[in-house]
């Protein structure tokens, strides 16, 4: 008999505030190449290649929900739901939504529910132990996944188990007994040595009509809340739109809080918890320290990734992303550069980021919000230089794809086009630019740019005016559902 099928649900809506300045609240850690050529997201989505899939729900928020789809399209099995959440729950609100969606048609998919922003190495072993675990889940069990411990870490929860070291050691699944919080040091200790208790991946596989049995159980309130907010949802090109007043009402709550710390308790609703063992090299990588255990490190204990130089430094994580970074007598610090901010900090305290990220935003800074690279559903564009009254950006146009049909009150315009070809609309012309061709768009004047051609359409633009800010833009007709 073949495997049932399993839909993935992906929770991308997280922001990644640990991973700052890397991580950007509309560009977060999830959508970044952390550890290769691809994102994590992405990363996520090939780790369960070869599995019996069907196609998988993406559950992220909508301000970066235009470089999510196109991350998507990049993995070229052209089919996915890209749900689109109106306003942050956490977890249990994002699986509900998914489930009561996955069951839209009447169908019952066991979901595999995985973060988006994990890291595993060995990604045939994930696959074999989803194996393991399908048939419990097919069967009415909810399934979670146990990381088998490789040392005594306190800033993980942990599930614990009814069996010793002996029985896990096999992979088989094992009967749940319960969460437990984020432990101090000498009980991390304790429960490595016993061996019944592992680390709690966050990653759980259940048939939708269970997660919906139980959330409806011990939340109901979020239940009837994304019940509405998919009746209400709208499809609108590569998305679906929850209902924002309906989603609104379902309060905020992790998987974990809302149902499965409460399960193993809950003898009547007659829903078994099991335990998968994995031993696969799983990072959440929810921060600067975790990345380090994560990547491979050289024989002094230090990661490295791009233009790094190291003098007499021992168990560091550099990363350059924009220049050359050097470092002499460092010992066990992270040093984090990029285009326009630079994160130094001892590997101890790198939980601490979020409180720098917190002070940026409360003193209005883009660099909490936003990179100096800002993707946008055309393309992107790099802020290189500013100053009073100009700014210059570098502007890549995916080909095919057309900018909205603009204006702006306080700036001009230069463009110079450095490689493809340029249509540009300005007022009642129509310009056809190419390579080493500039035009000149006034204040005030209608005017669009398009990529007629089959490469990326690459342009230098040059702003000058009494203000230079991204909401000095008037859309008459956009694409991209933009139009004010």
């Amino acid at each position: 008999m073949p495997d049932p099928q399993i839909v993935p649900v992906v929770l991308s809506g997280g922001s990644g505030t640990r991973l700052w300045p890397v991580s950007r609240e509309k560009h977060p850690k999830q959508l970044q190449p952390l550890l290769g050529g691809e994102s994590l997201l992405q990363n996520t989505l090939r780790r369960l290649e070869g599995l019996p899939l069907g196609a998988p729900i993406v559950v992220s928020n909508q301000e970066y929900r235009f470089i999510t789809a196109e991350q998507l399209r990049q993995l070229g099995n052209g089919k996915w739901t890209l749900l689109l959440e109106p306003a942050g729950r956490n977890t249990a609100p994002a699986l509900t939504a998914a489930a009561v969606y996955a069951m839209r048609d009447g169908a019952d998919p066991v979901l595999l529910a995985t973060p988006a922003d994990h890291h595993v190495r060995n990604p045939a072993a994930f696959r074999d132990a989803v194996l393991r675990g399908l048939p419990e889940a097919a069967a009415g069990a909810v399934v979670t996944f146990g990381i088998v411990p490789d040392r005594a870490e306190t800033g993980y929860g942990y599930i614990e188990t009814r069996v010793g070291a002996g029985d896990t050691a096999r992979g088989a699944p094992v009967d749940l007994q319960g969460f437990r919080e984020k432990p101090d040091a000498a009980t991390a200790q304790a429960y490595v040595a016993g061996g019944r208790h592992f680390w709690n991946s966050g990653i759980f596989m259940l048939r939708a009509s269970v997660w919906l049995q139980a959330i409806g159980h011990f939340a109901p309130e979020i239940l009837a809340a994304c019940r509405r907010a998919v009746e209400a949802a709208q499809d609108d090109g590569d998305f679906v739109r929850l209902d924002a007043a309906a989603f609104a009402l379902s309060p905020a709550d992790s998987i974990d809080y809302a149902v499965m710390e409460k399960l193993p308790a809950a003898m009547d609703l007659g829903i078994p918890g099991r335990v998968v063992p994995l031993d696969v090299g799983w990072s959440d990588v929810g921060a600067w320290d975790a990345l380090w255990h994560a990547i491979d490190r050289d024989g002094d204990g230090n990661a490295v990734k791009g233009d790094v130089w190291l003098e007499d430094s021992h168990g560091n994580l550099v990363i350059a992303e924009h220049g050359l970074v050097a470092c002499i007598g460092c010992e066990d610090m992270v040093v984090v550069e990029t285009a326009d901010a630079v994160l130094i900090a001892p590997k101890a305290r790198t939980q601490e980021v979020k409180t720098i990220v917190g002070r940026l935003k409360a003193a209005g800074r883009n660099e909490a919000d936003l990179h100096r690279k800002v993707h946008r559903p055309w393309g992107w564009y790099d802020s290189i230089d500013k100053g009073e009254r100009f700014q210059v950006k570098r502007i890549v146009v995916r080909p095919g794809a057309t900018l909205s049909l603009q204006m702006h009150h306080h700036r001009a315009e230069h463009w110079v086009v450095v490689r493809g070809t340029a249509r540009v609309t300005r007022g009642t012309e129509t310009l056809l630019l190419g390579e080493n061709e500039s035009t000149y768009i006034p204040l005030g004047v209608t005017h669009r740019l398009e990529n007629p051609g089959q490469i990326p359409l690459e342009i230098i633009e040059v702003q000058s005016g009494s203000y230079l800010g991204e909401d000095d833009i008037v859309r008459f007709e956009d694409n991209y559902g933009r139009k004010q």
